[in-house]
Order: structure tokens, then sequence, then C-alpha cells
């Protein structure tokens, strides 16, 4: 008898492609993959010894023969031009009705370009980010799916299946049309970054700060994501600090080169804040020293060259490691707002219409973001859908303000230390500028209509007013 067709595809057999087809064959759903790398197409084969609901293919045209119509397909490839590559192999093989899923990192532009081409040849297209890394893949990650309302509700089952689950509800949702998903996906990762930069200032402040040692660190960072920074970044961050180097015997850690790389996200994520006019300085600063790690041999001459205070810490350390952990939490806070105000800007800009509650209950579990602090931000917005900001919600925005101290006295310190701390130094910005009914933005209002007879409006009038300063 012929052998019952495969539910779903999967092109590109990598760490990721190859963890998530086992994953949805566990549960299952009969999956065939293919890849370009023939090792990986029959590594993947070697899988039907244990995992009959697993095929794979050595060409495009097999691959394609082995799903059942409508067909899925699902790509598991980098972002950019492979994508295109991929998809245009594909067209001659797939019929009217099949579904492509983009399960990759695209630009949400790119997104945009894609679906409107395939949907021109009758296709439908899915633009899904995925975060939680190759263990994710394998366990289950966090789902973002967006684009053909039909597309989803066809692959439905087979996502809930895969994705991580909290509380028995899979991490998974339509998140709504054109590039819902991957923009999600995208503001997902700045917020990452941010969170990263944060945690890594934390760390100078008390390495090279306050000297402490990394079994003390471990110590700390485990107790930290025992109370209320408990979040996956956490959880690994103190397993760093135990990792000894295998040619040394050194801590690990310490023999990594302070040489931070990035794949785009973040850039992506703080290009766009720009363009719809969101301001979110905690991401952009991650960006930024991302790009400023990058600038090793200069940093170098620098320190030859340049001058600052030196370092020295007196006092009670576990009075200052507890201010520190309410300083990071209130930060925390912040930066999630930021990315949650990006997503309802970019919401509206784009006829995305997101649910942010949602989009906080699908990260709760899988993703790279993960934390207890997702459940109170998913509360916020069933409470208030259209919530602007964090800061506005009573419990968040209490939390920071009980906080600001906290804040302001690691900054203070921190700048007398001469140690960079400028994602919380922006994050308390922000904070105040938030909170502040006026800002010097009039003096910038008449600079620019003296200069460039921009104009402006009166605080007593809607009038827009050109004035003769000289």
């Amino acid at each position: 008898m012929p052998e019952k067709k495969c539910d779903i595809g999967v092109i590109g057999l990598g760490v990721m492609g190859r963890n998530l087809a086992l994953n949805i064959a566990d549960h299952g759903f009969a999956v065939a993959g293919y890849d370009l790398d023939r090792e990986k197409v029959d590594s993947l084969e070697n899988e039907r010894k244990t995992t009959h609901t697993i095929r794979s293919a050595a060409d495009i045209k097999q691959f394609v023969g082995l799903l059942e119509r409508p067909r899925a397909v699902l790509l598991m490839v980098p972002a950019g031009k492979p994508v295109d590559a991929v998809i245009e192999s594909l067209l001659p093989h797939l019929a009217f009705d099949d579904l492509i899923i983009d399960a990759g990192n695209s630009n949400f532009q790119d997104t945009n370009r894609r679906e409107q081409s395939v949907m021109h040849k009758g296709l439908r297209y899915l633009g899904t980010g995925i975060s939680g890394g190759e263990k994710g893949a394998r366990n289950g990650p966090s789902i973002m799916p967006g684009g053909s309302r039909p597309g989803y509700e066809r692959v439905k089952p087979i996502l809930e299946a895969a994705a991580a689950k909290v509380n028995g509800a899979p991490c998974v949702a339509y998140l709504g049309p054109g590039a819902a998903g991957h923009y999600v996906k995208m503001v997902h990762n700045g917020i990452e970054y941010g969170i990263m930069q944060l945690i890594a200032e934390t760390y100078d402040f008390m390495k090279r700060g306050m000297g402490l040692t990394n079994v003390q660190l471990h110590e700390i960072y485990a107790e930290w994501n025992r109370q209320e920074l408990n979040s996956y970044l956490m959880e690994i961050t103190a397993r760093i600090f135990q990792k000894k180097d295998e040619r040394t015997g050194d801590d690990l850690v310490d023999r990594i080169l302070d040489c931070a790389d990035q794949k785009g996200t973040g850039m992506w994520t703080a290009c766009d804040a720009l363009n719809i006019q969101e301001p979110i300085p905690t991401i952009d600063i991650a960006v930024q020293m991302r790009n400023l790690s990058m600038r090793k041999e200069q940093r170098r001459a620098g320190s030859g060259m340049l001058s600052g205070p030196s370092t020295q810490f007196s006092g009670d350390a576990d009075r200052w490691v507890q201010r520190l952990g309410r300083a990071l939490g209130a930060a925390v806070i912040i930066t999630y707002g930021q990315g949650m105000a990006q997503l309802l800007n970019a919401s509206e800009s784009y006829g995305y219409g997101l649910d942010l509650s949602v989009v906080a209950r699908i990260w709760r579990g899988g993703c790279i973001i993960r934390s207890a602090l997702l459940d109170t931000i998913m509360a916020a917005f069933q409470k208030t859908p259209d919530l602007p900001n964090l800061l506005l919600d009573a419990e968040l925005g209490g939390r920071v303000t009980e906080r600001q101290s906290d804040l302001r006295h690691i900054i203070e310190t921190a700048a007398g230390w001469g140690i960079p701390i400028p994602g919380f130094m922006v994050s308390l910005a922000y904070f105040d500028a938030y909170r502040s009914a006026r800002l010097p933005a009039n003096l910038i209002q008449a600079q620019r209509d003296y200069f460039g007879a921009h104009t402006y409006k009166r605080i007593d009038s809607e009038d827009v007013i050109h004035t003769q300063w000289q």
C-alpha cells in the first residue's frame, strides 16, 4: 500500500529545522524534510528507524510529492536571499491554495513583499516568528504566525501541538494579517537585546565595580532567578558563571572576547521605531553598545589615552546587590514597556490588529524573553487592551516608581566609578521624560522656526505660527 502523504514539509534541516521537524513528528504528524545538503537529508532519514512519521527527499520535486494537498511547506532557512531562492525553487511545483510558512527571522518588509507575490499565484503565506533556540525548537518554542488566516487555521493543530505549553495553553496564536507575525518576533528580539544589555551592565557593576567573584555572581543571579526577576535569561546567566573552559580550566566567561555580534533583528526594531516615531531608547542603546563593543582596537587605544575615575567600592555588598536587583527590575519593566508600545503603534500604523495580551501570553513559554513578569503584563492588557504604555498600569508603573531611587543611586554610583551603564541611564531618562507634563521641546520648536521657518503651535491655540525672530 502507498504510504500516507505527509501533513507538513520542512525545508532547511539545520539545527532549528531538524529539531522542529522531530518535534512535530513526536506529536503524531507526518513530516517530510528537504535540504540542499544531502548529509542533512540522510541524517533525518535515519530518524525513520525510531520515528516512522518522518520522511525525507533528495530533490525539491520529490519533496513536494510527499505532501498532502493542499500542501503546507515550512521554511527554516536564513533570512534574506535564501528565502527568496527557496520560494523560487518551490513555485513550479506548488498549486492553488498551497501554503508557504516562512519560519525564519525575516525582515517584516520582505514578508510583505513575498506574501503579495505568492498571493498573486493563488498561494497562501504565513510569516511566522519562532523563538526558543535549538532546545525550544525540539521541545516547544513560542510561535508567532501572521498572514493568511485560512492558512493558519489549516496548520493550527500542528503548531499548537509543537508549541511550548504554559498551564496547558499552547504558546502560539494567530496575530494578524500581513507581516504581523514577523513584526512581533522582531520586537521580541529588540526587547531581548535591551534586557541582555541591562543584565550585562549589572555584571560589569558587580565584577568591575564591586570586585565580586564569578562564584558570587552565579549565586546572585541564581537568587534573582528565584525571585521577582525569574526569567530564562536570568537562568542561563547564572549557569554561565559556573562553566569552566576546557582548554585552560578558567571560568569560560573570562576567556570570551568582549565583542557582541548581532544578526539584525535588534537593528530592524530600532529602525522601524524611528520610522513610526516610537521612542525605544533602551533597545536603541543596546544595539549601539553592541556596535561599540565591536570597536575593540579603538577601545584598547582609548583605555591607554583617556583617563577616568578609579573604582573604590566600600559598604555592605548585600545591600548594594539588593538595590541593583531592584533597579534591574524597574529597567526591565521599562524595556518591555517600550517594546509593547512599539507593537501598539505598529499595529495601528500597519493594520495588524494586535491583541497585546495574546502577545504577552504566547511569550510566557518557549521564547528567549519568557519571564514571570509576562503574567503581570498579560493581565495589564487584559484589563486595558489599548494601554499605551506599561508605565500607565497601576501595578507595573507603581513598581517602577517605587524603585526609581534604586535606579538613581545605581546610576549615580556607576558614573562616579566611570563604569558605563547606558541601558540603566536611558531607562531612567525615559521614565523621567514620560512622567514630565512639560518637556523643553518648546525651545527646540523655537530654534527650528528661527533658522528654518518650520513653524510652531502655541499653548493657548491650535494656530500654526511662524515668527520673524530678528
